[in-house]
């Protein structure tokens, strides 16, 4: 339990409890990196060879994975900022620039959606035609193995740290392996005399790209709005009814980017003297941290077993 005077900043996480994240701070900075690195090369490829072919199905792939690289750079930022201790005017820190960074993943799958949308719908109605089809499959293929490899790093990353934002990262270049996928099977039927097989694969994949992004976008408002999963909260006060001797208790949660307060408030004995009620804030501690391990910094709030419960 740490407690300070009120002219002083609140800090929810002591130096005494603080959570050294400096290497997970490493592996997301270099996920980020690395797969900016990938989908940018990828994106210059597709690039070249959609505006050979004239595939619209390709160009919106390329231009996909062209846009995570600013993409990277915003969960970059987010990461940086989050890092900030925390102050007078910010008692909670920063940790929520992550989950702010991550709605602007989110905008940009839906621009990436209104784009693909747009350049499919086009083709469909000009009917233009497409060219060095084999190409095209060949680049479309860099893109589905690319963005494979890129996304499934970031999401192993993004759960290991417990990044809302990396995660999202993480579907979103899952969405433009999808995207590749959708473009190489326009370009197959293309390629099997199906002229408007390019426009069509390109509405299927907007769709899937709506889809993620509504999932996606979700997550990260849910994030925002204090939602915990209930599950953890019946595991943190089971645990701490079984543990602590406590008679009742009221827990709560709210997550700040990565890390998760929880807030318990205990009623005790009224004879308890205020020292034994403070005591019992290790046995708390340890009790919720083994239950629900998300949890870095546990709050512990003593009440008189009279007092109605608030």
């Amino acid at each position: 339990m740490h407690l300070l005077g009120d002219t002083q900043s609140w800090d929810p996480f002591p130096d005494a409890r603080r959570f050294d994240d400096t290497m997970d701070r490493r592996d997301a900075h270099r996920a980020i990196g690395v797969s900016a690195l990938g989908l940018g090369l990828t994106g210059l490829i597709e690039l070249g060879i959609a505006l050979i072919s004239g595939s619209v199905g390709l160009l919106g792939d390329a231009l996909h994975n062209l846009s995570d690289v600013s993409t990277s750079l915003v969960v970059f930022v987010g990461l940086r900022v989050s890092k900030r201790p925390a102050s007078a005017s910010n008692p909670y820190g920063y940790e929520r620039a992550e989950d702010i960074a991550g709605l602007g993943v989110a905008l940009v799958i839906w621009i990436s959606a209104a784009f693909a949308g747009t350049v499919s719908v086009h083709k469909l109605l000009v009917s233009g035609a497409t060219s060095h089809v084999d190409l095209g499959i060949a680049a479309a293929a860099i893109g589905i193995v690319g963005n494979q490899l890129v996304a499934r790093y970031k999401l192993r990353v993004g759960r290991r740290i417990q990044s809302a934002t990396l995660i999202a990262d993480a579907q979103h270049s899952w969405l433009d392996a999808l995207s590749s996928a959708g473009a190489l099977l326009g370009l197959v039927g293309v390629l099997a005399g199906h002229r408007w097989a390019d426009g069509v694969a390109g509405l299927v994949v907007t769709g899937f790209i709506i889809h993620v992004g509504w999932q996606v976008t979700a997550d990260l408002v849910a994030h925002l709005m204090d939602a915990v999963d209930p599950a953890m909260v019946a595991a943190a006060e089971d645990a701490v009814l079984a543990r602590t001797g406590i008679a009742h208790a009221h827990i709560r949660g709210r997550w700040m980017g990565r890390s998760l307060i929880t807030e318990v408030e205990g009623f005790v004995p009224p004879t308890a003297t205020l020292e034994e009620a403070t005591a019992l804030s290790a046995e708390v501690e340890e009790a919720v941290v083994v239950a629900v391990p998300e949890s870095r910094a546990v709050l512990w709030y003593p009440r008189p077993l009279h007092e109605p419960a608030a």
